[in-house]
């Protein structure tokens, strides 16, 4: 009995093992036959664990200022102008056989020819109602002008009113649904700062050229008689002057406006207008249709100490060069020769700054002017008018 019953249990278990290692070698060769659905999800998934996981390997994450373009270029318009030039043709060519009279007859007999000169330059939305802030000396004797929008939408804009001083104007178009740029604030803006100079260059349509911040408050430049510009290497060619100088948020912080020195082969010196100075001027050309600057009426001037000591002076700074003739400096005691110290509790090291501080001052307002004459330190309460036009 013992005997049987272990034959019964051996064949058992032999079976057993035999059934395992059957269906070990089935599933061996037919994995799918285990759970098909959650083996193909399982391989799935470690699959395209391992390609992302290449991806990750072989490419870097992509720095792009794609999304600062695309909140800011909307914005951006180009600006085409046409102008009426006269200019004075020699009626004797300066080769020969006509040389020897164009320099005895040429000026007794002058000719003048017209015709129109086409330029092109950039702009900036700055609000729903239309407004564009662009250069004056983009649109500075034109008699016709016109707008394209990045949409490709035209109009014809009216002047609201210009600023020879800054070289700014503001124009307005009556276009719905316009896109408005976001201003930033460059006071801001720090040496390194990556920027993009979007406008339209050389008729190329709109055009982004990306750089870095080089230098701020670049002054004495001689663009216009209120330098204080954003110093850029982002190239700002013939076109983009009234584009945007924006940052990598897409905010506007400065309006381009000139380069230095292109036909010396020189490159990467651009400069741009500072959005708070931009700000102040259009603020006031919508609201009185010119810029409101204060005024006492004298001519400031930079002198060294060198210079000082010839005319009798202590030491170098900032002279009142000359004065209007019964301006309000003059009224409040000024002479030509004093050395300018401070100027509303300011210290004045550059004739800008002067000019720039006596600006800012409301009309109506008093102005504390302490000077230097000859060896005494007076201090002078000047009435601020408004800047002659």
């Amino acid at each position: 009995m013992v005997q049987r019953l272990s034959r019964a249990l051996t064949f058992i278990a032999g079976s057993v093992v035999g059934g395992l290692a059957l269906a070990f070698v089935v599933v061996a060769l037919h994995p799918s036959l285990i759970n098909p659905a959650r083996l193909t999800a399982t391989h799935a998934h470690a699959a395209a664990t391992a390609a992302a996981g290449d991806v990750e390997r072989r490419e870097p994450p992509v720095v792009s200022y794609a999304s600062a373009v695309e909140r800011a270029a909307p914005a951006v318009v180009n600006i085409y102008t046409a102008r009426l030039v006269t200019e004075r043709v020699n009626p004797f060519p300066p080769f020969p056989p006509f040389a020897p009279f164009s320099g005895v007859f040429g000026h007794l007999l002058p000719e003048y020819r017209q015709r129109i000169e086409r330029t092109l330059g950039s702009g900036v939305i700055i609000d729903k109602q239309g407004h564009i802030v662009t250069n004056y000396h983009v649109i500075a004797n034109a008699e016709a002008i016109r707008v394209q929008l990045a949409d490709g939408r035209i109009a014809k804009p009216r002047i609201v009113g210009v600023d020879p001083d800054t070289d700014l104007a503001v124009l307005q178009i009556n276009l719905p649904n316009l896109p408005v740029i976001t201003f930033g604030h460059s006071r801001q803006v720090r040496v390194g700062d990556v920027v993009l100079a979007i406008g339209d260059p050389l008729g190329l349509s709109q055009t982004v050229t990306n750089g870095i911040v080089s230098a701020t408050g670049r002054k004495n430049l001689g663009i216009s008689a209120f330098d204080n510009f954003i110093q850029t290497d982002a190239p700002i060619n013939s076109g983009n002057s009234g584009g945007a100088l924006i940052n990598s948020n897409g905010q506007l912080i400065g309006i381009n406006t000139a380069m230095v020195a292109k036909s010396l082969g020189v490159d990467g010196i651009g400069f741009a207008i500072p959005v708070d100075i931009v700000r102040g001027v259009v603020h006031d050309i919508i609201k009185y249709g010119k810029v409101i600057r204060g005024w006492i009426g004298i001519i400031p001037q930079d002198i060294s100490t060198t210079e000082a000591r010839q005319v009798g002076l202590a030491r170098g700074g900032v002279v009142i060069a000359n004065m209007y003739v019964n301006s309000p400096a003059q009224r409040a005691g000024l002479k030509a020769g004093d050395l300018l110290l401070d100027l509303g509790g300011k210290p004045v090291h550059s004739a800008e700054e002067a000019r720039v501080e006596i600006a800012s001052c409301k009309p109506g307002s008093t102005l504390a002017v302490r000077v230097l004459r000859g060896t005494r330190k007076l201090n002078v309460t000047v009435r601020v008018k408004q800047q002659p036009t």
